[in-house]
């Protein structure tokens, strides 16, 4: 039961890790400068943290994947959990669930970032 366990709490992370560096990776060619800006470091060098803007496709489309598979893995796979174990129960797998919705709000707001910057700058 503990191998259960264990394992379950070992798989999971990845895809929530993964949509995190995902997101960053898509946004940071505009939340890189004003993050840089706003601790006060500038110069015109920051104009070459824009070049990230042509792998930007790419990483919003790996991370709506990192997303989608952990909706699967919360909501769509029941057979990763056995009924005697902790991870069946109501209140953790609500738990998951509020911080599923949670980072992935945070995650979808850090994605659309280089679509409302212009309103704070």
């Amino acid at each position: 039961m503990d191998i259960e366990q264990q394992t379950t709490k070992t798989n999971t992370p990845w895809l929530g890790v993964g949509a995190v560096f995902a997101a960053i990776a898509a946004s940071a060619c505009c939340v890189g400068p004003l993050l840089l800006l706003s601790l006060g470091i500038g110069g015109a060098w920051m104009s070459t943290l824009t070049s990230m803007e042509a792998v930007r496709p790419f990483f919003i489309i790996v991370t709506l994947l990192f997303i989608w598979g952990g909706f699967m893995k919360l909501y769509l796979n029941k057979d990763d959990c056995k009924a005697s174990a902790v991870c069946a129960t109501n209140p953790v797998i609500h738990k998951q669930r509020q911080i599923f919705w949670i980072g992935s709000c945070a995650i979808l707001v850090l994605l659309a970032f280089p679509w409302y910057a212009p309103y704070f700058l």
